[in-house]
């Protein structure tokens, strides 16, 4: 049984899910939750609340990997660097007690849960329900989210062994694998 924390960063909202993950791909919830800040805190203060609420879900749970979701650019400015000082902090305590880390994009987990890379929220989350057999979609959507990425994180890291050997992989998993493949080949090449 692997056990994988996915973390949504996010100063505002920070989603944290944390789900086991069997070798045949079975997933069972263990936590979900939303560390929430106030947006007039002090910026500090935003994220030390943000690491502290990681910390204790790490702490409580100890999962053997963490998932985080990877920046990328928006139009917004300040909220791009409010997710990437958020994501910095759920790095350094990932770092910090010797977990694993894959940073995966928005886009790869939407194709590991749903198939579809462009799959939208509400599909995602109605996913994530279903693989985890929940009567409901965790709310708010950044919850789900992170569980999203616990579970992108379990079926593509190989820390499964269905995932190690290559097998049970939805068509999308194996793109994403090859194309990753081919990427790290092409940075050795001289």
């Amino acid at each position: 049984m692997l056990r994988v924390i996915g973390i949504d960063p996010g100063l505002t909202r920070c989603g944290v899910g944390i789900v086991d993950v069997a070798p045949d791909r079975s997933a069972t919830l263990v936590h979900v939750g939303v560390i929430r800040t106030p947006p007039d805190l002090e910026l500090e203060r935003r994220l030390l609340a943000v690491a502290e609420g990681i910390a204790a879900a790490m702490d409580e749970h100890a999962p053997h990997a963490a998932a985080v979701e990877r920046v990328f650019a928006q139009h917004n400015l300040s909220t791009v660097m409010g997710t990437a000082q958020a994501s910095g902090v759920a790095l350094h305590a990932a770092a910090a007690r010797g977990l694993a880390v894959g940073l995966h994009t928005p886009s790869e987990v939407k194709a590991a849960i749903t198939g579809y890379g462009s799959a939208d929220k509400r599909q995602v989350g109605a996913m994530v329900a279903r693989v985890l057999g929940l009567s409901e979609v965790p709310k708010p959507a950044d919850a789900a989210d992170a569980l999203a990425l616990a579970l992108c994180h379990a079926w593509r890291s190989g820390g499964t062994a269905a995932a190690a050997s290559g097998g049970a992989l939805t068509p999308a998993q194996r793109a994403w694998r090859e194309a990753e493949k081919s990427v790290r080949l092409r940075r050795l090449a001289p």
